[in-house]
């Protein structure tokens, strides 16, 4: 996945959020609308989060060391898995509470009633924006996949982040347009607050969304399917591999493969020849995958006898 490509979706959403959170702030303290605060504090949230993934991104950035000796390719995943804990407390547990105190005690809007719809409608079209830039760059990215697959598959944290922000964003926004309006038409505050229950129920269920993909990166995940076959054919290709007996892969980083495979050779070859038949095959693995930054190849003699753990039945495993 394209550094670039995520980064310039983060930057775009970053600026669009402080800007609609400072329009939805004043139209809270002009009007008092619950829907407003909840949707201030959304973009306000958002803003953080985007900001700690640029961060995390830098730190991720950094070169091996003695102590960390594969690099720091996973604090990109710890910090959209703050992200996640993030949009969940201050966004979507702060809009619940503000939700049940407007339900509670209902207060029309009687003042600037205008502002709340204008604001809204401005955001709308920014937010838009914002999403329209994560969809192309998603694009150009997710190959066939659907989006759900996108979301649950991708490898690199923030497109699919972005991509669940906004598009919560969006629908937040038209929740709150929603109940302002409605609270506008009847004279009544409870549709402000079913509006602000709506944006906090979306804003948990988003975050629950999130924490699980991220814990998953987190945990450490295998290669794609296509780059497990493709690592696969690249291995069994090499004339002096008899065959891939078993292989493990793991991403230690978005853009960072550690591939583990044992490989049968022959037992009349001697030490010369099984060593170039290794490095041909990481030099066809790299090709074919170039983010297989790390690979660990073990020449093996194929035992087929019942039971051993290099059998037919178990030794192919990826």
């Amino acid at each position: 996945m394209s550094v670039e490509g995520s980064t310039k979706a983060v930057v775009t959403a970053l600026v669009a959020n402080l800007g609609i959170a400072v329009t939805k702030f004043v139209a809270y303290v002009l009007t008092g609308s619950s829907s407003m605060l909840a949707e201030s504090i959304h973009s306000v949230a958002d803003s953080s989060n985007q900001a700690l993934l640029l961060i995390g991104g830098k730190r991720a950035r950094r070169g091996a060391t003695e102590e960390h000796p594969f690099g720091y390719g996973r604090e990109r995943y710890i910090y959209a898995f703050v992200v996640a804990i993030v949009l969940f407390s201050v966004g979507g547990l702060f809009a619940l509470y503000e939700a049940w105190h407007k339900i509670s005690h209902p207060e029309p809007i009687t003042e600037w009633q205008w502002v709340p719809v204008a604001v809204l409608v401005v955001a709308i079209g920014l937010e838009s924006m914002a999403m329209r830039t994560a969809v192309k760059e998603s694009n150009a990215v997710r190959g066939k996949a659907s989006w759900v697959e996108f979301v649950r598959r991708a490898k690199a944290p923030e497109l699919p982040v972005i991509l669940l922000e906004d598009a919560g964003a969006l629908l937040g926004l038209v929740f709150a347009l929603l109940g302002v309006s409605l609270t506008l038409i009847t004279g009544n505050g409870l549709w402000d607050g079913l509006g602000t229950a709506a944006i906090g129920i979306l804003l948990v269920i988003i975050a629950v969304v999130l924490a699980v993909e991220m814990k998953s990166l987190l945990v450490g995940e295998s290669a794609t399917r296509e780059n497990v076959l493709a690592i696969r054919r690249a291995i069994e290709s090499v004339e002096d591999v008899d065959r891939l007996i078993h292989m493990r892969t793991l991403h230690v980083g978005p853009e960072e493969l550690l591939v583990a495979a044992k490989v049968a050779v022959d037992a009349e070859d001697d030490a010369g020849r099984v060593t170039r038949a290794i490095n041909e095959a990481e030099e066809r693995i790299r090709a074919s995958v170039p983010i297989a930054t790390l690979i660990y190849i073990e020449p093996d003699l194929f035992r087929t006898s019942p039971g051993s753990p290099s059998s037919p039945g178990a030794g192919t495993s990826v």
